[in-house]
């Protein structure tokens, strides 16, 4: 026997539900299980956006009863929302909300913008399938291994490689093949263990220029303390003693010596070692960051001297 469940509406009728079979004790009863679909409308959008982004994300979609392509994008963004806690929809229809659409500068709809700790972090306009609205949410929805990269970034300009390497290890035993976390790893080790930081330069594929300027800094890096160790493979003139005079400091960590004799080499005789000196005085720059003190007071030096 099948039961059908129902709830009386306020005009006396019976309202029933989609069916759940439960089988208990030979007796077979049909229960309805359709629930009221979610409401992501906004009430208050200072409270339901702005307060509740300092918790946790939250995602708005601005949209219309009238607009089509915002029919075939809202399913989409309420199935992953309700696949997940990292962050939260709201939606606002902006004929219902129109300060709020002029506000965020709201041109044209569909527009998605996320906001984060009360502040857009990203946004789009327009229809996206669903792998690339997955994607967009993973680059820009912020993450514990986000922040320390975004961390360890800011430890390594202020020249503390120590703090970059304990904010890092976390992220590579997580992911090994991070490939920004290696290279920005292999920048804080450049000087303290070079063949380690060779190796991490070397495995990392990267794309971004400047992360490419770091990589090829480290292994520029790498290969001079190995001939600081042995310089007698340099050719013999007269630059040779300020060169490996560079490279000893360099070794030391001297950076202030290193890069005054690597000048003095771009000056003299820039194609020794391979246009070597050149070289050296970018990867210093590069690693150490635009704001360290030995790069300010040595890079209008070393742009003069190329000239």
């Amino acid at each position: 026997m099948l039961w059908a469940l129902g709830v009386r509406n306020s005009r006396g009728g019976r309202k029933h539900f989609p069916a759940l079979l439960v089988k208990s004790t030979g007796l077979c009863i049909l229960l309805h299980s359709r629930l009221p679909p979610m409401s992501y409308e906004v009430n208050d959008f200072e409270t339901d956006v702005l307060d509740a982004s300092a918790d946790t994300p939250v995602l708005v979609d601005f949209w219309a009863p009238w607009c089509g392509p915002c029919q075939q994008l809202s399913p989409v963004l309420e199935s992953l929302a309700e696949a997940t806690d990292d962050w939260t929809l709201v939606k606002v229809n902006v004929d219902d909300h129109p300060s709020a659409a002029q506000e965020y500068g709201v041109r044209g709809i569909p527009a998605v913008k996320l906001f984060v700790e009360g502040d857009i972090e990203a946004e789009f306009a327009g229809v996206k399938p669903k792998p690339q609205l997955e994607s967009w949410l993973d680059e820009h929805l912020p993450s514990e291994e986000k922040s320390r990269i975004e961390e360890a970034k800011e430890a390594l300009e202020a020249g503390s490689h120590q703090e970059a390497e304990h904010l890092l290890w976390p992220v590579l035993e997580d992911n090994p093949d991070h490939d920004e976390a290696q290279v920005l790893m292999a920048r804080a080790l450049a000087f303290k263990d070079p063949n380690r930081a060779q190796v991490l330069a070397q495995e990392a594929e990267v794309a971004d220029p400047t992360l490419r300027q770091m990589r090829d800094g480290v292994e520029t890096i790498a290969r001079l303390l190995e001939l600081a160790e042995d310089p007698s493979a340099l050719p013999e003139n007269g630059v040779k003693d300020t060169y490996v005079a560079a490279l000893d400091a360099l070794a030391d960590q001297d950076f202030d010596a290193a890069l005054d004799q690597f000048i003095d080499v771009v000056r003299t005789d820039r194609n020794y070692d391979d246009d070597g000196a050149r070289k050296a005085c970018v990867a210093l720059f590069t690693l150490l960051g635009e704001q360290h003190p030995v790069t300010q007071e040595h890079r209008r030096t070393f742009d003069m001297a190329l000239y």
